[in-house]
């Protein structure tokens, strides 16, 4: 009997190639199979009760975040297949979530939706039952991001005008759309964690007089962070609580809109004289997270670390990897084990090719980051229209959203599978766990708090049957190549 389950199992799990996935439901803007003239995938037979959920992407989208009726039972192992082997008894660091930045621009082209299609998508996104996706971390910017219509800080004044008191602070330029999607989200998901990053201080308070490039002027150190008090304490007052802030995105890139630079020594400078002390005084714990920029320069996050007198203000180091290798993380992390790693940022180039995108996202993010100590990942903009808009002047023109928002149609893209394939299932709390990683099957696994264990797969060879052995038994399953698989259990 123990043969012919093999047998069934085995046939079952070889229709996991491109445009012969059964029984999904998809959301609005997936792609239907190649050659099925829109009307949707062929539907093998179900071969009974299956122990192991599988949702499967493959590259060439005849199967988009889909699950899979087939049968994926445990049984004894009796072939010679490639074995991911699941271990929950070596554990790594807990997860706080997955999910994307909610620009300005993003929350602009969600707002401006009809009611019934923006409380549809935000379930979709951010609900945390069966049939959506999850979302549990979002960044935005604290002042206007490259991807709002127009640059603006919380206390713009006339040029050759300061503002030291902060008397004219005011968060009204996020009250029109970002509060009000941000409140909508917290409706739907209350535990969802928010992290803060500036783009720019205000122009007064730089260098240059100007919110693209220019430092921050030392004088204004103290009154910079009082503007990130108000700023915590004003969307407090919203029915909004950030978890974590960062000093500045990408600080070593002044060429952005807006930007700003700091080295790494003026960094750790207003971090231990000003903006820990100052959270400390408001009584807001509100973690503080270095750096936010690429793993090429792992020496900036390190050397602050290195000042005892910065590193009780500081949580962890935050990453993006527009250049550097995502091994990097590791090396952060052995250096100071005690404090947190993140992956905060990066973006799909429009118009974009999914299967190479989608490939290098789940392997080097989803993948990758965890595998290095990150407890979060987070793709770049949630939305975008389909002329990439809207952004500042000299901002990115062409970073291909999650979502693509035209009118009244939503489309997803890349960045919503790769993101999905961990939120739906890898819920905050849960712990990496230990897994190998045969030939062309790189993978990450992890136990939730519901006790359930998520294995996300990508074949990154031609097609081929492997193993996932757990406790002593194992359950076969066949990729496509480039396939991506999360199985849960």
């Amino acid at each position: 009997m123990k043969t012919t389950n093999r047998i069934l199992t085995t046939l079952a799990t070889a229709l996991l190639l491109p445009g012969l996935l059964s029984g999904c439901t998809s959301k609005p803007g997936d792609a239907p199979a190649p050659g099925s003239g829109g009307g949707g995938v062929v539907t093998p037979p179900t071969t009974g009760p299956s122990q192991v959920a599988l949702w499967l992407t493959t590259t060439d989208q005849s199967a988009l975040f889909h699950k899979s009726t087939l049968a994926l039972n445990f049984q004894a192992a009796t072939g010679n297949n490639p074995t991911i082997v699941v271990d929950t008894t070596q554990t790594y660091q807990s997860i706080d979530g997955f999910g994307y930045t909610l620009t300005g621009g993003s929350a602009t082209l969600i707002n401006q939706l009809n009611a019934a299609t923006r409380t549809a998508l935000l379930k979709e996104l951010f609900a945390t039952d069966e049939t959506n996706i999850g979302v549990s971390y979002l960044r935005i910017s604290i002042g206007a991001s490259d991807l709002d219509a127009k640059e603006f800080t919380y206390d713009d004044v006339p040029g050759g005008q300061t503002d030291p008191t902060l008397a004219q602070f005011s968060i009204a330029p996020d009250k029109k759309d970002l509060i009000p999607v941000l409140r909508d989200i917290l409706t739907l998901n209350p535990t969802l964690k928010i992290l803060g990053s500036p783009w720019s201080a205000p122009a007064w308070m730089k260098t240059n007089s100007s919110l693209k490039g220019g430092s921050l002027k030392p004088e204004y150190y103290a009154v910079y962070a009082e503007y990130f008090v108000k700023y915590l304490r004003a969307m407090q007052a919203e029915g909004i609580t950030l978890d974590a802030i960062t000093i500045q995105n990408e600080p070593l890139n002044p060429d952005n809109n807006p930007s700003l630079y700091m080295t790494a020594a003026e960094q750790g400078t207003f971090i231990k004289n000003n903006l820990g002390p100052a959270l400390r005084a408001a009584g807001l714990n509100t973690k503080i997270i270095l750096y936010d920029h690429n793993l090429d320069r792992t020496d900036y996050p390190l050397a602050i670390l290195a000042d005892a007198a910065v590193r009780p203000f500081v949580d962890g180091s935050a990453f993006h990897l527009y250049a550097g290798n995502i091994s990097a993380l590791n090396t952060v992390h052995n250096a100071y084990p005690n404090k947190d790693v993140y992956f905060t940022e990066q973006w799909v180039g429009g118009p974009g090719n999914f299967a190479g995108d989608f490939s290098w996202h789940i392997n080097n993010l989803i993948i990758g980051a965890t595998r290095n100590w990150s407890k979060n990942v987070l793709e770049w903009n949630l939305a975008a229209d389909q002329n990439y808009g809207p952004h500042t002047q000299g901002g990115c023109s062409n970073c291909l959203g999650a979502l693509t928002i035209s009118g009244s149609s939503v489309s997803r893209n890349t960045a919503y599978y790769t993101i999905a394939h961990a939120s739906k299932f890898v819920r905050p709390g849960s712990v990496r766990i230990a897994t190998n990683l045969p030939a062309n099957l790189p993978n990450v696994a992890f136990k939730a708090p519901n006790g359930r264990k998520v294995l996300i797969v990508q074949n990154s060879g031609a097609t081929q049957t492997f193993d996932i052995q757990y406790r002593g038994k194992v359950v076969s399953s066949t990729l496509a190549a480039g396939a991506v698989g999360t199985y849960v259990w």
